[in-house]
């Protein structure tokens, strides 16, 4: 079995959320460390605001090929945002299980 250590960023970022983190999740992070309204934020995802607080606050998940856009537009981390899309979808399903994503 192989064990993957978290980052240190990741870890930064689940200590400030006091939870693991999720996609809405690090997207509030990014939107807050950037200093930008969701009204702002949700127009450079291409999104409304409304949904943009919605997957913020977990009440909606986002697709793998979302989640890959939204990277894009971040220039962020293409795996690291998809796996966390995934990961939601899991943890949604109830399932105990850990997600991982290689680049191919």
């Amino acid at each position: 079995m192989i064990t993957k250590k978290k980052s240190n960023a990741m870890k930064f970022l689940e200590k400030a959320a006091g939870r693991p983190l999720t996609l809405g999740g690090l997207l509030e992070s990014l939107r807050l460390s950037e200093e930008m309204s969701q009204i702002a934020f949700a127009k450079k995802l291409k999104i409304s605001p409304s949904h943009l607080c919605d997957i913020e606050k977990g009440r909606k998940t986002v697709s793998a090929a979302r989640a890959a856009h939204f990277a894009e537009s971040l220039h962020r981390s293409e795996a690291q945002f998809v796996r966390l899309a995934l990961q939601d979808e899991v943890q949604r399903s109830g399932l105990k299980l850990k997600i991982s994503v290689k680049a191919a």
